[in-house]
């Protein structure tokens, strides 16, 4: 039914679990993966004349956050070699999330977006559901939730 499955993931422990579910569910499809990590684009000092020695560069940055991307990826990646799936990961830029993962998507030709929610509702979701919200808001293609029932225990 699916043939290609975008995962995300953020790094975080809530994240992982939902790659975790997403590499199963595209086991049971015979899917190839796709995981993404969005970081937030380079921001220049407020004073450009008065950069600190410490401030790393925009090379320097974009490194930095492709090993980190690499980093919350290789779980995802080690989960796919394991069940014989064909996978690849990719870190992207923007401070829109949401709106990145629907070009990623669509750019890289996936039938189905995979990605967590925490199962909050009120504030709780306003604030940390917003990503996922964005996303099933601004795609036309479908969008698999993974809801957490209970928040997992940090290893």
């Amino acid at each position: 039914m699916y043939r290609k499955i975008l995962i995300t993931t953020d790094g975080s422990t809530v994240s992982q679990q939902t790659a975790c579910a997403g590499v199963k569910f595209a086991q049971q499809m015979g899917a190839e993966v796709l995981a993404l990590f969005v970081a937030p684009e380079y921001q220049y000092p407020v004073y450009v004349e008065i950069i600190p020695p410490s401030y790393p560069s925009e090379e320097e940055y974009i490194e930095q956050m492709k090993r980190t991307g690499a980093d919350h990826m290789s779980r995802i990646m080690r989960s796919c070699e394991k069940a014989g799936l064909a996978h690849g990961c990719m870190t992207a830029f923007s401070d829109a999330t949401a709106l990145k993962i629907v070009d990623v998507a669509e750019q890289e030709g996936c039938d189905l977006i995979f990605m967590g929610s925490h199962g909050r509702s009120g504030w709780g979701q306003i604030l940390l559901g917003s990503v996922t919200n964005k996303v099933l808001s601004h795609t036309t293609r479908p969008v698999l939730v993974h809801r957490l029932i209970n928040e997992p225990v940090d290893s």
